[in-house]
């Protein structure tokens, strides 16, 4: 029946709450997804949970729909929690309509999902043409034959050996073992002073040897890492040091199948599929600028169609499905390096940068060193970059802004490009900043802005009624230092004045939604940038544990193995990936520069950017808190109480008043 006739009909407890579940999918969908639902019967329905991104399959939902009619299309976007079905006419949709609200199925997990369909005009999805392989990138199908594949397998035994000096280990999600060298997972790297005994098996001689013959590989590896990696376990983004090894790197996969993520700094990202016995060749630009690994899952989506094989998974929503993931054993050969790298992408070769990485700051003369090169002498070079992707107000703070009283002194202490200090006309606002570029662009807009540092602000003791600190006290890289920053913006304070505080958070992803930073992952499939919203992967409540698909290995969870764990101590900062969980608290975070915005120079903290560079690479320190670590911070103070604290897309945040 139609939407508008239910209101004529005396529904049942039963009924009613399904309606209401319905309607509530209806407005998730036009609330984060754009989709809107109509109230009259049309050939077109949006198919609430049976979507890929909740581990409803094609082949699970397809034969469901069919039974109400004859299917004309089946759309089912990657990673989103529904899926769009086109039938032949209006009385077979409106059929499915009656039929499939609130029917149960049961899906790739074994897990109970609830449908709930609405009438829509037309499926609203843009795809994107195809993406091509990342240059350098290739892949080889039916490599070895099944026999071999056999043969390799048997010839390694995964039992606990404490006298095998090729370091087998059971890593925390996969089994390794290590031939020629051991791989060093915390950077990438061999050391190359310690050689393994025995060198590679005797068993990978003939295979190489093919593979040389071939042109598939130009030199013969002398290192060899095997994994193996259960169903719902990945490896994280990274790119293989540059100096350790040479140019190519290849991958054998053997027992099943896998889709491999390559992104490029831009934040673009291509899903290749590796299928079984094929082989990835990395070389140029595949190997040295994107980095490559495997989200944690037990499921991947792939082409629906028999005929396709590996490469690029294509954004042709008509033609997707899911594929469980079955063990998989990869070998990965490199050939160990012993001169430096002198590839075309100096902005990120170890071998070519002037200086190494920072070390995590032990004095407060090595914090204020780091933080003048890789905070303030950063944003100078980046200000009008910077300050072109920085125009949009959070909600959160305009909110808090525009309830403060009429007539109000606030400032902004790390003001950025000032775009916070018109929100509220009724304020008298004043900012400051670190950066003298970005002064410059809040003067130009005719704010009121000076320069200095947040640890010594030229302003009054209690002369402010509120101060707001938005993305600054985490670039303080001592927790001296940080708190340092906070008793300063409260000395501003009048008794009884407010502060509002934003700080980035580690927990990129907080009861179960990922952050904005997370969802900008640009994807090479669908809508120009596709990820997860914040659409739960169901949209309505279903049975009591019947969760869906696995998002505990989905995205690595940041309880595992607490915060602490997680800091710098005594070693090389780690260079963040972009738009990734993190892995560390003290991080640097890449700012690629593009067009020719503001102070546009060819300079970085780690050396000169030569003109054949992709593009201008700097590293912003940050220290990223863990849940609870901001309001610690601010209950050292001994003069201020926590008014709320709270968690808004990707910060820690926290309003305090001076007592």
């Amino acid at each position: 029946m139609d939407t508008n006739h239910q209101s004529n009909i005396k529904l049942s407890k039963t009924e009613k709450k399904f309606l209401r579940k319905q309607i509530k999918a209806r407005n998730t969908l036009l609330r984060h997804e754009g989709i809107e639902a109509v109230s009259y019967a049309t050939q077109s329905l949006v198919v609430a949970n049976g979507g890929l991104g909740n581990s409803v399959s094609r082949k699970q939902l397809l034969p469901v729909l069919e039974k109400c009619g004859l299917v004309e299309a089946l759309l089912m976007p990657p990673n989103k929690p529904y899926s769009f079905v086109r039938y032949t006419t209006t009385e077979e949709s409106r059929k499915a309509y009656v039929t499939l609200n609130g029917k149960e199925i049961v899906d790739d997990l074994g897990q109970k999902i609830i449908l709930y369909l609405n009438f829509v005009e037309k499926a609203q999805w843009k795809e994107m043409g195809l993406q091509p392989l990342p240059p350098g990138l290739m892949v080889v199908e039916e490599i070895i034959s099944s026999e071999d594949e056999k043969m390799l397998l048997e010839s390694f035994i995964w039992t606990e050996d404490t006298d095998n000096q090729n370091f087998q280990k059971s890593l925390k999600h996969r089994r390794v073992k290590h031939f020629g060298y051991e791989f060093h997972y915390e950077n990438n790297n061999v050391d190359k002073d310690k050689p393994l005994p025995g060198g590679l098996p005797d068993i990978c001689d003939s295979i190489l040897e093919k593979w040389l013959k071939k042109g598939y590989i130009k030199h013969k590896p002398d290192q060899l890492t095997v994994n193996q990696y259960e169903p719902g376990h990945g490896i994280p983004p990274h790119i293989d040091t540059h100096s350790a090894f040479e140019d190519e790197i290849v991958s054998l996969s053997l027992g099943s199948e896998i889709v491999m993520d390559f992104k490029h700094p831009d934040g673009v990202t291509v899903q290749v599929m590796l299928l079984r016995r094929s082989l990835l060749v990395m070389t140029g630009e595949s190997r040295y600028l994107w980095t490559h690994g495997i989200t944690p899952r037990k499921f991947d989506t792939v082409q629906a169609s028999e005929h396709y094989k590996s490469g690029i998974i294509t954004s042709d929503i008509g033609d997707l499905t899911l594929s469980k993931r079955g063990i998989r054993t990869s070998f990965t050969f490199r050939k160990v390096r012993h001169t430096p790298c002198n590839c075309s992408y100096s902005s990120v070769c170890d071998s070519q940068r002037k200086e190494t990485p920072p070390s995590f700051p032990e004095s407060d003369k090595e914090a204020s060193q780091l933080e003048q090169a890789y905070v303030h002498r950063v944003y100078e070079e980046i200000a009008g970059h910077f300050s072109s992707t920085r125009h949009t107000p959070w909600p959160q703070i305009v909110e808090f802004l525009k309830a403060l009283p009429s007539g109000s002194i606030v400032a902004d202490i790390g003001c950025g490009n000032g775009k916070y200090l018109g929100i509220n006309k009724e304020l008298y606002m004043i900012g400051c900043d670190r950066s003298q570029s970005l002064v410059d662009i809040c003067r130009e807009k005719h704010l009121q802005a000076f320069v200095c540092d947040a640890l010594a602000i030229p302003v009054r003791s209690g002369s402010c009624d509120a101060c707001i600190s938005v993305a600054v006290i985490h670039h303080f890289s001592t927790a001296e230092r940080r708190v340092a920053a906070l008793q300063e913006l409260v000395r501003l304070l009048r008794p009884g004045g407010k502060a509002l505080i934003y700080v980035w958070a580690m927990e990129q992803e907080y009861n179960n939604q990922k952050s904005k930073y997370l969802k900008e992952n640009k994807i090479s499939q669908g809508k120009k940038e596709i990820s997860d919203t914040s659409v739960q992967r169901q949209l309505v409540e279903q049975m009591p544990n019947a969760n869906s698909q696995d998002s505990a290995a989905s995205v690595p969870s940041i309880q595992e193995g607490g915060c602490n764990s997680r800091k710098v101590t005594n070693s090389e900062l780690p260079i963040h990936t972009n738009r990734t969980t993190f892995h560390s608290q003290d991080v640097l975070v890449p700012w690629h520069l593009k067009g020719n915005l503001g102070k546009d120079k060819p300079v970085e903290p780690f050396g000169p950017i030569r003109s054949h560079d992709p593009g201008s690479v700097f590293h912003r320190y940050y220290h990223v808190f863990c849940d609870g670590e901001l309001e610690a911070a601010c209950q050292t103070l001994s003069n201020v109480s926590i008014l709320q604290s709270y968690y808004d897309q990707g910060n820690w945040c926290v309003i305090l008043q001076k007592i």
